[in-house]
């Protein structure tokens, strides 16, 4: 199967569609994702604030897909900005997620009120 892909600036490359779990109930959030990887979707969004890290990184694991196959987006909510805020952030996803390493980390929502500085710390 060819997938679509796209490169960002890093040289990373991350397939074009992927599954997104926003408001995916807990206990519907593993099988769905196991599902998804098993029918070739290799790139999994998730968040913080959806509650459901957890059962997504299950969901890998029961998939039998190996995790070098898969990029495991997640982001930072508004109230996890600035540098430690965002390293404690990133520790309690790959904690929920079972894994020691993210694909990508993303601001939830950009646009704040704190300054950019502070931000993108």
């Amino acid at each position: 199967m060819t997938t679509l892909t796209f490169t960002l600036n890093n040289g990373v490359q991350i397939p074009a569609i992927g599954l997104g779990v926003f408001q995916s109930k807990p206990e519907e959030t593993s099988a769905a994702v196991t599902s998804a990887l098993k029918v070739g979707y290799r790139h999994i969004d998730t968040a913080a604030v959806y509650g459901n890290e957890r059962q997504v990184g299950e969901g890998i694991r029961a998939s039998g897909v190996d995790r070098s196959e898969i990029v495991i987006e997640t982001k930072v909510w508004v109230s996890d900005y600035g540098y430690d805020e965002t390293l404690h952030a990133f520790e309690k996803s790959t904690r929920k997620l079972g894994f020691d390493e993210l694909d990508l980390l993303i601001l939830h929502q950009p646009a704040t009120q704190r300054s950019v500085a502070e931000t993108s710390a």
